[in-house]
Order: structure tokens, then sequence, then C-alpha cells
């Protein structure tokens, strides 16, 4: 099958930053290696993507007390690898493409709860961003360093 044909799933991503400029990262609780991520997933039909962050927020991390910062300004996209392409998503997608916000947490780290609905963290943490990239999936590494440089205005060093 020739993966370049599907299209790629449209979705939502945060980097949501703490007071001290430091991220949000979960570790995925659906593998056996150790993947860590910033909150993201799909979009809703009809939804716009700004309400579908704040939706992930809450089915992902508990809490949606958050406010914008800044959006990146097109679509950011990665490809699965081959070996995943067809086991996930019902094999309709060869990727995604992300529109991503940059975000300010408001609240306390209490408010975090990873025990939602349908829970996908087993773990969290906040991290420096230029730690940000080593701790990600490979194949998501350069859309993350993709990320990073659309909000790096915004960024504390």
């Amino acid at each position: 099958m020739d993966n370049t044909k599907l299209p790629y799933r449209p979705c939502t991503g945060v980097m949501l930053l703490n007071p001290d400029g430091k991220v949000f990262v979960g570790q995925r609780i659906d593998t056996t290696m150790e993947a860590w991520q910033m909150p993201q997933g799909g979009i809703d039909e009809g939804e716009d993507p700004e309400t579908c962050a704040f939706r992930e927020l809450e089915e992902e991390i508990g809490t949606k007390n958050a406010k914008v910062i800044a959006r990146t300004g097109n679509w950011l996209t990665y490809d699965l690898p081959d070996n995943l392409v067809g086991k996930v998503w019902g094999g309709k997608f060869r990727g995604q493409k992300q529109i991503w916000f940059l975000m300010r947490f408001l609240g306390d780290d209490s408010e975090i709860d990873l025990e939602t609905h349908h829970p996908e963290f087993k773990t969290w943490k906040w991290v420096d961003t230029r730690d940000l990239p080593e701790l990600i999936i490979p194949f998501k590494r350069d859309l993350y360093l993709a990320v990073i440089k659309e909000f790096t205005e915004f960024l504390k060093e």
C-alpha cells in the first residue's frame, strides 16, 4: 500500500506552560516504551481547533484551566512509521496534521488528574523546553522541534 495516498488526521496539540515556563508532558499508558507527549487529539466533525484543544486538555489531564498565548500559523504534520500505518486510527490515515496552541496553565498541579474517563497518560511531569525533543518518540521529534520553533518568542530559556 502507498501510504502517501492516505490523508492526514486533523488534530490539535497543546504546549501547556506552568508559571516557571516548563512544559507539561504525559507518559502514554498504551505503550511499553517510555513514550512522552504533550496533550493532543483529533478534531471532531464541525469542531474548531481551539475548542478541540480545550476539550483534549480536559479529557487527558482533567482540567482546561488555561489561556491561549499563541497558535501555529499553519498545520504541522508527522507521518507514522510504516509498521504503524494500518494499525492505528482504523488504517485511514498516514499520520496527523495538527494546529498547536501554546497555553499558560492557570491552576496548580493539584488540578491535574490523569484518571479521566478514557485515561491516556500513566504519569506526568513539567520539563524544560530544551529537554522536550529527547523525551518524545522519535517519529514525532521533527514535529516537536517545529512546534518549539513556532513558539520560541514566547518561551523562557
